[in-house]
């Protein structure tokens, strides 16, 4: 079957290409049979729809390449001829990558009984993460990637390490603020401090599954479940009424519910936990979290009544000055056991004398109804000057996560 699927894979409709891959990815990673089949599976995924895979394909295929000690040799050595043949796959490229610097002194040594006999030479290596650096399709991450490639197989290759050295220092002046940064790092282990290298770049070890983030997932799906077996038992007489209320139902008060994934429980669950069954919600008074030469950041909040652990937080920059407010740009930042979805603004400018304000929303899940702290951090300019700010919101009132 999952041969039929990536023969489609190759040939179906870009807008298809997602959905697909995901569903190939996901049973593999539930029925592979062995190790080696689960890794060419997943790269020939990668090699086919790239860029059409989830987010999290990258770290799950370093991590299962990690694990299986007994194919680090056939692991690297597929993705170095992949990435000869394509660099335009990013997250190819970026599984490549790692997988060459920790790997790539296997990638030198003799032939692989598993693959193919390949020759390979330090310079061919370096001339290809070189070129994945120079490439115009290479996305900041990748670039990353590809640097901290080249640093680990400075302790890993037998040969000189000045031409690392030279490529290293020139991305030391980088326009991208984290890549720079990346290579100012990597020219101190040189220069400064050359005696620690090798143990700073050993290979990277193993992070076991069932980590915190899998702890947070499974606690979420539980109560998930736990709100679907409240509503299942209610006797079906009110199931009933609760369905011709929804058909009947006139309020022009009611709001949407929110676009979420459904649950395991069906859409059943979903129907009769409509917004327009349930109570209005309270209001949440809004908060303001910042004020600065006319700039001011007030946050506003809504619960949807169907889902209780959705808090939606709207930021509103205001400017009473008289001057613009330009390149006007929001982050925020949550504890790990909460999700942050931040949509896109509505401009990244603010107009002077209180024109239109700037909105952009916020949609956080806590499923664990645990006290919300957000951190937040502004860049913009204002009156000529490059302003930069980070702050902790601490006194978020209770409505928003009791």
């Amino acid at each position: 079957m999952t041969q039929e699927l990536q023969s489609f894979l190759e040939s179906c409709p870009p807008d298809l290409r997602a959905d697909c891959a995901s569903g190939i990815l996901l049973a593999a990673e539930r029925f592979a049979p062995t190790k080696r089949w689960h890794i060419d599976t997943i790269l020939r995924v990668l090699t086919t729809a790239g860029t059409h895979v989830r987010d999290d394909a990258v770290a799950n295929l370093t991590q299962l390449i990690g694990g299986a000690q007994e194919l680090h040799a056939y692991s690297v050595r597929r993705l170095y001829s992949a990435l000869a043949d394509d660099i335009s796959q990013q997250p190819l490229v970026q599984v490549a990558a790692w997988c060459i610097g920790e790997y790539g002194d296997l990638l030198l040594e003799g032939a692989c009984e598993e693959t193919e006999p390949l020759q390979v030479e330090e310079e061919k290596v370096l001339a290809l993460l070189e070129k994945v650096l120079q490439s115009h399709m290479s996305l900041p991450a990748t670039r990353g990637y590809a640097l901290t490639a080249l640093m680990k197989l400075s302790t890993r290759l037998r040969g000189d390490n000045n031409r690392i050295r030279q490529v290293v220092s020139i991305y030391g002046s980088c326009l991208d603020v984290e890549l720079q940064q990346r290579a100012v790092e990597y020219n101190m282990l040189f220069w400064k401090y050359d005696h620690m290298r090798a143990a700073i770049l050993e290979k990277m070890p193993l992070v076991e599954r069932g980590g915190t983030q899998d702890e947070e997932a499974k606690e979420s799906k539980e109560a998930q479940l736990s709100e679907a077996a409240l509503v299942a038992t209610e006797p079906q007489a009110s199931k009933l009424l609760d369905l011709l209320d929804l058909l009947d139902g006139t309020s022009g008060a009611a709001q949407p519910p929110p676009a979420l994934e459904p649950s395991p429980g069906g859409t059943l669950v979903h129907l009769l936990d409509l917004p327009c069954v349930s109570p209005a919600p309270a209001s949440i008074p809004n908060l303001r979290v910042f004020e600065r030469e006319g700039l001011q950041l007030n946050l506003s909040f809504v619960r949807p009544p169907g889902t209780p652990a959705l808090l939606l937080i709207t930021v509103t920059a205001i400017n009473t000055s008289g001057a613009d407010v330009t390149h006007f740009v929001c982050q925020a930042a949550v504890p790990k056991s909460f999700q942050l979805q931040l949509q896109a603004p509505s401009g990244d400018t603010v107009p002077a004398q209180g024109g239109l304000p700037m909105t952009q929303l916020l949609r956080i899940l806590n499923p664990n109804k645990a006290p919300l702290r957000l951190k937040l951090r502004l860049t913009y300019n204002h009156f000529g000057q490059s302003v930069q700010e980070i702050f902790e919101v601490n006194n978020l009132p209770v409505e928003t996560w009791q």
